[in-house]
């Protein structure tokens, strides 16, 4: 064999053995998947209307379990929990009646995330939606209205019927 036969040979050698490491370099990196943080990632998922949670989640025998106080409902302007015995709850101040209160299921009925009361109405923090203070839906995506829990206002405490 030649000399230069044998170089060409070598040069071509080299180039295919540098052939993945090239490939490796200009192909992007596959990242291992990292634990998400439900909060950071689904802004329904940080309950933004939790002022205040029950101090006593017991549910009565009339079915009624306490949601909060007067006081806090009435500072705050609205009462929520997500993890309520039946069911995620939000009650305000029934804008009929200024001595008694409504309360609604919060989870919006277009995908599931959780309602804030913005003063005069709920709206959905995820797409947009908003639902009056008697729970129907004024703006879309969502067409359906809040569901509607009994509630009621006993010894300076808010009080809702879980079933």
């Amino acid at each position: 064999m030649k000399r230069r036969a044998f170089m060409n040979w070598v040069g071509v050698g080299f180039m295919a053995s540098s052939l993945p490491v090239a490939i490796a370099a200009c192909t992007p990196a596959v990242e291992e998947p990292e634990a998400i943080d439900e909060a950071a990632a689904d802004p329904c998922a940080a309950d933004p209307c939790a002022a205040t949670e029950a101090a006593d989640s017991s549910v009565r025998e009339d079915g009624f379990a306490p949601l909060g106080s007067v006081a806090d409902l009435d500072s705050a302007g609205f009462l929520s929990d997500k993890s309520f015995a039946g069911g995620p709850v939000i009650a305000i101040r029934d804008p009929a009646n200024a001595d008694s209160v409504v309360a609604f299921n919060s989870t919006c009925t277009h995908q599931g995330c959780s309602v804030a009361w913005e003063s005069s109405e709920f709206a959905c923090p995820c797409h947009g939606s908003k639902f009056s203070a008697s729970g129907e839906a004024t703006e879309g995506p969502a067409t359906e209205a809040l569901a509607t829990y009994e509630a009621r206002i006993e010894d300076a405490q808010v009080l809702v019927r879980t079933a």
